[in-house]
């Protein structure tokens, strides 16, 4: 197929070129591989600028996303791709085979570091998904930081730098200019943009929130090293269409998940609930929507069926429209699975590239997925246009976007439909809210978990 740039497409080209340090923060379809792709071929072969290339990336896209669209395009079909996966001494065959662009995933960044020590052989690095390098103290991140200066070229790819919050800004705009712009460190950088929030007693975790206008003095900071596109602003998309199904829980479920909501809140002081125990709680609890919780020896636990029905019925009304059905918890995808069977439906459940492939062949009905295992880089919008909602993130909002995104982006050609299961009265309920907020969305579930543990305090059935 032969590449004609869009505009923007060109500039972000031309930048990558330009610039020895690049962050693209493009937003969710607007072609980032095959951008920075074209970038890597005319430094490698025009320009003889770079020599060997690393891509760090997430492991699904590590294993599929960079070699397939290489294939797709003429100019591209030369370069050669070598994936860094697999075992130990199938990773070190791999460092070892000549190419151009060698593609890990982010879990052996650490590994990769340790094996080569001073013997690190790329002049060039991207990191597909930046912000999987957000956090400072993360192995990756101390890792990249430590061969950063044997590091010509670095470009940095996502579309949510900052998904829970400018905090995770720094370590990612680090890593291009070695603290310049932000500050040499974490503290700096607090200080200068940050307030620090005041605690509760025996909070284990100090939390900050931006000062005023710290927004606009970040982006001004970093405005010359990073460029920034939303997608609405550049692509004529589809509509994107959500449908909000609620499920109605039967007399006996309704009974059977409030005293099990109950008991479980009652344990907790709605004063001093913190982000782990919200966690916690908060999973527990949207299990209990979804018909299943996990018992003590890791064994599930079935509740209630009323959310598979609603489920089943959604799939009949779609009348042979096929869907990506998004699940969160193993119990979720085995019901689900267990429930489809002998229904004459071709279901299939999301483990790599073989998966994709069958779905946008229009090889499959009902395409099962984790939104952690697809979220990032797949191109699924040929296999259909219907979304179903069954299990959500905790309080995920960059997985959520990008888990939508696979159907939603260049290239699809009908309306989008995300069919969201909600259960009335659930956590459903406060998820889905804070994921449509946008804004701070653990706040938000934090509050939404304070209302809850008051109202069983105050002796609700």
């Amino acid at each position: 197929m032969k590449f004609a740039p869009h505009s923007y497409q060109q500039y972000a080209i031309d930048r990558i070129e330009a610039d020895p340090c690049i962050g693209l923060f493009l937003d969710m379809g607007l072609g980032k591989t095959v951008i920075t792709l074209t970038a890597i071929n005319d430094l490698r072969y025009n320009r003889w600028a770079v020599a060997r290339v690393l891509v760090v990336a997430p492991k699904k896209v590590a294993e599929a996303t960079w070699c397939a669209e290489a294939a797709k395009w003429d100019h591209l079909r030369h370069l050669r791709i070598v994936p860094v996966l697999g075992p130990l001494q199938k990773r070190i065959r791999a460092l070892n085979t000549p190419g151009d662009i060698w593609v890990i995933n982010r879990e052996n960044v650490s590994w990769l570091v340790d094996y080569l020590r001073n013997a690190w052989p790329f002049d060039m690095v991207v990191l597909d998904e930046s912000s999987s390098f957000k956090n400072h103290q993360s192995k990756r991140f101390k890792a990249m930081k430590l061969v950063r200066p044997r590091i010509r070229r670095l470009v940095e790819l996502t579309g949510t730098p900052a998904p829970n919050g400018l905090e995770d800004l720094w370590a990612q705009i680090y890593l291009l200019d070695g603290g310049q712009r932000l500050g040499k460190t974490i503290s700096s950088y607090r200080e200068a943009f940050f307030t620090e929030d005041w605690a509760h007693p025996g909070q284990q975790y100090r939390t900050y929130s931006p000062q005023a206008g710290a927004d606009h003095r970040i982006r001004a900071a970093i405005s010359d090293i990073c460029v920034s596109m939303k997608a609405e602003d550049y692509l004529e998309l589809p509509d994107y269409i959500e449908d909000i199904v609620p499920v109605a829980l039967d007399a006996k479920a309704r009974k059977a998940y409030e005293k099990l909501e109950r008991d479980m809140l009652l344990e907790v002081d709605e004063q001093t609930i913190t982000a782990g125990t919200a966690a916690v709680l908060n999973g527990k609890l949207l299990q209990l929507c979804s018909g299943a919780v996990y018992d003590a020896e890791g064994n599930a636990a079935e509740v209630h069926g009323c959310k598979v029905e609603a489920f089943l019925e959604v799939v009949e009304q779609l009348h042979g429209e096929h869907a990506l059905v998004f699940y969160w918890f193993q119990h979720e995808r085995d019901r689900l699975a267990e429930a489809l069977k002998g229904s004459g439906l071709r279901v299939r459940v999301y483990r790599g590239a073989e998966d994709a492939e069958a779905w946008n062949a229009g090889a499959v009905d009902l395409l099962l997925a984790h939104p952690a295992s697809c979220g990032y880089g797949l191109n699924l919008q040929a296999g259909g246009h219907h979304i179903i909602w069954f299990g959500y993130p905790n309080w995920a909002l960059e997985i959520y976007q990008q888990a939508n995104a696979r159907l939603h982006r260049q290239g699809q050609q009908y309306p989008v439909i995300a069919h969201h299961l909600v259960v009335q009265g659930g956590m459903d309920e406060a998820v889905v809210a804070a994921l449509h907020e946008k804004g701070d969305t653990q706040e938000a579930l934090m509050q939404a978990l304070r209302a809850k543990i008051t109202r069983a305090r105050g002796g609700r059935a």
